[in-house]
């Protein structure tokens, strides 16, 4: 047995993300040096910016849970064996399914609204997932290419309905009209200063907790039930999963269509939460975010609600970084989350192999029977 595969599991899942972490930000680091200003310096005002005080906390959950939906979307999909990239197609699609709600019922009480919204984020998500999903499923197509070209037709299809059909009158901005106050999702200030909690205004809303119950739910259906229990086998090894009674091209369809639901949930969060009308690319990239979100988070819940906050601190500080040193750029942040992804995600195992044997040093060998 290979060193690399005796890395216990708190090494798996604590210890090889953060050093994978600390060489990107030490990377990172190294070029804001070279472009002349202080790493340290920049690491404060990203840190300050984000978790420093309660406007910069709120717009990191603000943006993060984006990245839970679709770090989900992902991970559900990984698990029976799938590469979902169209996340971002599916969010686009599933926020016309919200919008759609709210246009529709925006003066309807909010009890009304939010439910409808919900589910018609997740069926319109689903829906957009489905046919990838079953040519995959029963004409062998590859997942992939029919996920990616899916999200070209996505971004077609707004740009049409914004364009020449929902488009407000007397205007020309691609966006809808306004929502009615019924289709406000409650901002998180609001609900705690219900509870007497004060809170500095941000676009953090109630869509942050239902991306917490969401993924509660994901880890839940995964590990805890027999449907996710044949995700998993089926992922793992199709031919084992025929022999035990499963069908490998249900479970292909079932899991992009709850793949589906939870990227068309992202409408939520932007749409009622914080824009409150459609926009042309609403999702700003936070479908192909969740890609990385989920290999960070190795496709746990948990893993992926904390990938998640850290996106979001690099989105919401990289912001403040861009106005206090004019050297660091927006490029240069993306530069920086592009240093996390490739460290943390398509080179995660590069130090997979030393740590583990570092580690087996201090293991105590087995009795000799």
């Amino acid at each position: 047995m290979s060193a690399a595969a005796k890395l216990p599991r708190w090494a798996e899942f604590g210890l090889l993300p953060l050093i994978n972490l600390a060489v990107a930000l030490a990377l990172s680091g190294a070029i804001v040096r070279l472009l002349g200003e202080n790493p340290w310096t920049a690491l404060k005002l990203m840190s300050a910016g984000s978790l420093g005080s309660q406007e910069g906390i709120g717009y990191t959950l603000y943006y993060a849970t984006n990245f839970i939906f679709t770090g989900l979307a992902v991970a559900v999909a990984y698990h029976a064996g799938l590469f979902n990239i169209g996340a971002e197609g599916q969010a686009y699609v599933g926020g016309l399914g919200v919008g759609l709600v709210a246009l529709w019922l925006g003066g309807s009480h909010p009890l009304v609204v939010l439910p409808l919204s919900i589910l018609a984020g997740a069926v319109f998500g689903a829906a957009w997932a489905f046919l990838p999903a079953w040519l995959q499923a029963r004409r062998g197509s590859h997942i992939v290419i029919t996920t990616i070209m899916f999200n070209f037709i996505a971004s077609a299809l707004m740009t049409y309905l914004l364009v020449n059909v929902l488009i407000k009158p007397g205007q020309q901005s691609p966006e809808s009209r306004e929502f009615g106050p019924g289709a406000i999702m409650p901002a998180a200030s609001d609900l705690l200063g219900r509870l007497g909690i004060t809170f500095a205004a941000s676009p953090l809303n109630l869509a942050f907790f239902l991306a917490l119950v969401a993924a509660a739910g994901v880890w839940v259906f995964i590990w805890q039930t027999r449907w996710g229990y044949a995700l998993r086998v089926a992922g793992e090894n199709a031919a084992a999963a025929v022999y035990a009674g499963i069908a490998p091209s249900r479970i292909m369809i079932g899991s992009m269509l709850l793949s589906g639901a939870l990227a068309g949930c992202l409408g939520l969060n932007e749409l009622l939460g914080s824009q409150h009308r459609i926009l042309i690319d609403f999702p700003g990239g936070a479908g192909f975010v969740g890609i990385a979100v989920a290999l960070m988070g190795r496709n746990h819940p948990v893993g992926i609600v904390i990938a998640s906050v850290l996106f979001g601190a690099l989105y919401q500080g990289g912001s403040q970084l861009s106005f206090d040193l004019p050297k660091i750029n927006r490029d240069m942040v993306v530069v920086i989350q592009g240093l996390v992804i490739l460290l943390c995600g398509a080179m995660e195992n590069l130090f997979r192999a030393p740590l583990a044997s570092w580690l087996l040093r201090f293991q105590r060998p087995e009795p000799t029977p």
